[in-house]
């Protein structure tokens, strides 16, 4: 079994000499503005409707010409990226089956302690909102919010959505979709690295082609259930931490991207540009727009996961960026039950016979932000960095346990 198991690593040891952006488990600087942009993406393309339910206005156009969902699918690449570069060395250096499951129990502790106390605090917080703070039924019914919760604590989220997508009320836990599916891909990664082993970058490419050129489209059907359980970016990013540990990788430095900074700024603006305007309901593109999506997603990981400030220098405006990537979790957590809360703030202050419309989108659009600020700031510093802190020093225990087994003879 140990020889086995040297195979699945083979890829990885044989790239131990030309250390890269993957070969040291911190962060990179550019992967955290990618989160921001990803992030920034996300509340935008949910603040139509969430926030500002009006049809018309100044921002309709914005909406016609660019689809902001596009940042789901770069959250994808990133995370398929970052937690290949960290768990897939991990499970090479495994001496045996034993070594190596136990290795997989260290990544899934790792992950429960820096993911479910967040996600399930705010999924506490939602019910509450339903319940106290919900005269104007903004945060839509119990029932809904209830069955929005039991399936995102179960991580089947996304296919709830498939099962009561325009038959019922969705809940405003709607986004734990994609942290389903997420966790649905992280729970399959490690056996797909058992049985595959040496095969494993064949396999995973298999299964990205097989998803990009799939139109995955519709309300209802398959086209609906292809669309919530997409994996062809996390895939991309987990194959570009696989490749950033061979030669090859750095043939493909864009070297000429730190040499002429304005030209970074030129090639970051472009590429999300482009995937912001791949995502348009407005504008017929081509017909797998997810698969050119998750394209333009991994190019974008590509250039980051070199770790060389490709993307963008240093200055001002990036620390903004590295700021809100740090905590683009807490962000996608709480954007949703602060828009709501907006609304409902609102409908308490004003006289009841008031319609709510673009005159109300300023006043709606701060008092949001502001809120928005106080959720994050205060999940990520009382909920989410403790929890992730006492996660890692128990997987790191557990680690230890890997290495005490020797191998098998």
């Amino acid at each position: 079994m140990s020889r086995q198991l040297e195979k699945t690593g083979s890829q990885y040891a044989r790239g131990a000499g030309h250390e890269s952006a993957s070969a040291s488990h911190g962060t990179i600087v550019d992967i955290e503005l990618l989160r921001a942009i990803a992030v920034l993406f996300v509340l935008v393309e949910h603040a139509r409707i969430n926030l500002f339910t009006w049809v018309g206005g100044v921002h309709e156009p914005l909406y016609v010409y660019f689809g902001f969902w596009t940042g789901v699918d770069l959250f994808f690449a990133i995370s398929g990226f970052v937690i290949a570069r960290s768990l897939l060395p991990k499970l090479a250096a495994a001496n045996d089956s034993t070594a190596f499951f136990n290795a997989v129990l260290a990544f899934w502790v790792r992950r429960a302690w820096r993911l479910l106390p967040s996600a399930w605090l705010w999924l506490g917080i939602i019910m509450l909102l339903v319940i106290i703070f919900n005269r104007s039924g903004a945060f839509g019914t119990f029932r809904a919010n209830f069955e929005g919760t039991i399936a995102a604590i179960l991580y089947v989220a996304n296919f709830r959505i498939v099962h009561v997508f325009l038959r019922a009320p969705t809940g405003a836990n709607f986004p734990y979709w994609s942290l389903s599916l997420e966790e649905q891909f992280y729970i399959l990664l490690p056996l797909v690295v058992f049985a595959a082993r040496r095969w494993l970058p064949y396999v995973l490419g298999a299964a990205v082609l097989a998803q990009l050129f799939v139109q995955r489209s519709g309300n209802l059907g398959i086209g609906l259930l292809l669309n919530q359980i997409r994996s062809d970016a996390l895939l991309l990013g987990v194959l570009i931490a696989i490749w950033s540990r061979h030669a090859t990788y750095r043939l493909f430095e864009p070297v000429g991207l730190r040499q002429h900074p304005l030209v970074s700024v030129i090639v970051l603006a472009g590429l999300v540009f482009a995937l912001a305007a791949a995502g348009s309901e407005g504008l017929n593109l081509v017909p797998f727009r997810i698969g050119l999506v998750a394209i333009l997603s991994a190019a974008l990981v590509l250039i980051a996961s070199y770790d060389q400030d490709y993307l963008c220098p240093n200055g001002p405006l990036k620390q903004i960026m590295l700021w809100i990537g740090a905590r683009s979790y807490a962000l996608y957590l709480t954007h949703i039950p602060a828009y709501l809360a907006a609304r409902e703030i609102w409908f308490r202050i004003e006289p009841p016979d008031t319609v709510f419309d673009s005159a109300y989108g300023l006043r709606l659009g701060l008092t949001a932000t502001v809120l928005l600020l106080l959720f994050t700031e205060a999940n990520y510093r009382f909920i989410e960095v403790p929890f992730r802190r006492r996660g890692a020093r128990i997987a790191e225990r557990l680690g230890r346990r890997v290495a005490a087994y020797p191998a098998e003879p």
